[in-house]
């Protein structure tokens, strides 16, 4: 008998919350590819009471595919692929900005799987916007310039030396990490592998510069789009819960996570499945 997913969309670009499934449990084929299916439809799905171990966290996301172990953050107790975002006042976040996760990598994720663990009473509230959308509503001639263009993404950007220097072992990590990832170029318009729709791929978080054109012209020009991109119209904001399950597609999104929240802490588990070469 089918086991049937429900899907409530939350906005008109991105996002929906999915009903009728708990992933503490193995998914049957079917649900899974319904849950794929629904990803793939809304960019970002949200799952309430979802209590789930790190292990049972590792189990939903490697059948989406192999997973990245992070370079810098640390992880669950016996497993490695399932690093742990733990934000307070002594550890405020790296990534305090609109991004797109580890696109200083050749093959960026393709999809995430954040799981909330601790939440402050307010605050803290994540938000994505769909670069889908926002590649949609720019200009032809615009969009005509962008797909001829490179941008150069870089892991330092975000994580900062001066952030790494606390202990000898941590600025050890941070020295290996900057070794093993110099900048990367990746295509400022990505075509999304499975459903062949076109995105802004630039974040933030890690894009420095657009490549052939001079500093004024590429700063000018990504200015403009950090800022489209995340216009209110291509987003959605979720008010976390404990054990609740955020799964995006992290080609075709960016997300902000509000660090609101302090002298509060905010501890988040992540899967970040490996994606492919953008094209």
């Amino acid at each position: 008998m089918k086991e049937h997913i429900f899907f409530t969309p939350l906005s008109p670009y991105i996002g929906a919350q999915v009903h009728n499934v708990y992933i503490n449990r193995p998914l049957s084929d079917d649900q899974f590819e319904q849950l794929n299916q629904g990803l793939l439809q809304y960019q970002v799905l949200f799952l309430r009471n979802q209590v789930i171990t790190p292990e049972q966290h590792y189990a939903l996301a490697i059948r989406f595919g192999n997973l990245h172990i992070h370079p810098i953050y640390p992880h669950a107790k016996g497993v490695k692929e399932i690093i742990v975002l733990d934000t307070n006042n002594d550890n405020p976040p790296d990534n305090d900005n609109w991004h797109t996760d580890v696109t200083f990598i050749n093959t960026p994720p393709a999809i995430a799987i954040l799981s909330s663990k601790l939440v402050p009473e307010t605050g803290g509230d994540t938000l994505w916007a769909s670069c889908i959308a926002a590649y949609e509503a720019l200009s032809e001639p615009l969009k005509t310039l962008l797909n001829q263009l490179r941008s150069e993404h870089d892991f330092k950007k975000s994580f900062q030396e001066f952030k790494y220097c606390k202990t000898e072992e941590e600025y050890k990590k941070w020295q290996q990490a900057v070794e093993k990832y110099p900048p990367i170029q990746h295509p400022v318009v990505r075509t999304h592998p499975i459903n062949k729709r076109k995105a802004i791929f630039i974040n933030e978080g890690f894009t420095t510069r657009l490549v052939g054109l001079n500093e004024k012209e590429s700063d000018a020009l990504l200015s403009f789009l950090f800022s489209h991109i995340t216009k209110p119209e291509f987003q959605i904001r979720w008010r976390w819960n404990e054990n609740d399950i955020a799964i995006w597609d992290n080609r075709i999104t960016q997300h902000y996570a509000n660090a609101d929240y302090y002298p509060s802490r905010r501890v988040m588990h992540r899967a970040t499945v490996l994606g492919d070469i953008p094209f």
